[in-house]
C-alpha cells in the first residue's frame, strides 16, 4: 500500500513539474523605454487589466522586470524597438534573446545612415516599429520609401503601427488604415510586413489585406490586454475563421507594463476556439 501511495505521489509530482514547463514563445513586439510617460495602465473601460501600473521610478529598472517575465513564460526571442536605438542595443548586449529594430516616427528626423549601418553589421535585423501615423504620415507616405527600400535591400521584415487604436485622443486614426499597406506591398512586392493588433478594429480591411498578401502578418499585442477579453476573442476568431491563423503572431507591446506580457499570453491560451496547433503557430511565428 505504501509503495502504491509513494508511486502516486511521484506521478503527481512529475505531472506538476511538467505543467510548469512552458513551450517556447517568440514575442514580436517589445519596447525598450527610456522615460516613464504614464503611471497608470492604458486599458479601456471594462478590460481585465485595471490593476496594472508602473512599479518603478527609473526606466533602467524596466529591463530586468521584462526579462523576468521572459523567463517565466519561456520567451526565447523578443523583437525590440524604442525611441533610443542605443538603449535597444544595450538590452541586446545584456541579453542575447533580443533582436533590435529601429523605431521610425517622423522619417524626416530618422537617421537612414544609422539604420543602414545597423543592417550592414547585422545589429539590426528588423525595421520598426514604424509609428509615422502619430506624426500624421500614413504608411504609404512617399517619405517612408527610403525605409522600405532598405528593408527590401537587406531582406528584413517591417513592423508597422497600422491599427485603429493609438495613444491619446489626438491619434490620427485615418492615417492608420490597414488597407494602405497594400500600396506599400505593390511598390515592394517581396516585403514582409506585420501590422500591430492585426489591424484592429478593421476586420474586413485586415482580412482582405492578409488574404490577398500572404507576406502581410498581424501581431496580437495591445488588443489582447487593453480591450475586454470578449472583444479580443471575437476579433481573433474572425481572423482564424478566415483561414489566417498562419499569419498571426504573438506580441506583447508591454511598453511600461511587464505584466502585460502574461496578459496577452493568457488571453490567447484562453481562446477555446483555438486548437493547440493554432496556438503554437501564433506563439512561434
Amino acid at each position: 500500500m505504501k509503495i502504491i501511495f509513494s508511486l502516486f505521489v511521484f506521478l503527481i509530482g512529475t505531472l506538476l513539474i511538467a505543467q510548469q514547463k512552458r513551450l517556447p514563445i517568440i514575442d514580436m513586439h517589445m519596447h525598450a523605454e527610456t522615460e516613464i510617460w504614464l503611471k497608470e495602465s492604458p486599458c479601456y473601460p471594462r478590460a481585465d487589466c485595471s490593476g496594472i501600473s508602473v512599479s518603478f521610478n527609473d526606466p533602467k529598472e524596466l529591463m530586468p522586470l521584462i526579462t523576468e517575465q521572459m523567463d517565466k513564460y519561456n520567451i526565447v526571442l523578443g523583437v525590440l524597438s524604442g525611441v533610443d536605438l542605443n538603449e535597444s542595443y544595450r538590452w541586446a548586449e545584456l541579453d542575447s534573446r533580443f533582436i533590435v529594430g529601429p523605431m521610425v516616427g517622423d522619417p524626416n528626423e530618422t537617421s537612414l545612415s544609422q539604420i543602414e549601418s545597423g543592417l550592414a553589421n547585422r545589429k539590426i535585423k528588423i525595421i520598426g516599429e514604424i509609428t509615422s501615423a502619430y506624426y500624421g504620415l500614413a504608411i504609404n507616405d512617399p517619405s517612408l520609401d527610403a525605409i522600405f527600400q532598405l528593408a527590401s535591400q537587406y531582406d528584413v521584415p517591417v513592423q508597422a503601427h497600422v491599427t485603429g487604436t493609438g495613444a491619446g485622443v489626438h491619434y490620427p486614426i485615418t492615417k492608420a488604415d490597414p488597407l494602405l499597406v497594400s500600396e506599400v506591398i505593390q511598390k515592394y512586392p517581396g516585403l514582409r510586413i506585420y501590422i500591430e493588433n492585426a489591424g484592429f478594429p478593421y476586420i474586413d480591411k485586415t482580412t482582405s489585406l492578409m488574404y490577398i498578401y500572404p507576406n502581410v502578418y498581424g501581431d496580437l499585442s495591445t488588443l489582447a490586454w487593453i480591450t475586454p477579453r470578449k472583444v479580443f476573442h471575437k476579433y481573433l476568431k474572425e481572423l482564424i475563421d478566415a483561414g489566417l491563423g498562419k499569419q498571426l503572431m504573438f506580441g506583447s507591446d508591454h511598453m511600461l507594463w511587464p505584466e502585460a506580457i502574461g496578459l496577452v499570453i493568457e488571453a490567447i491560451e484562453a481562446a477555446e476556439f483555438l486548437t493547440e496547433d493554432q496556438k503554437r503557430d501564433i506563439f512561434l511565428q
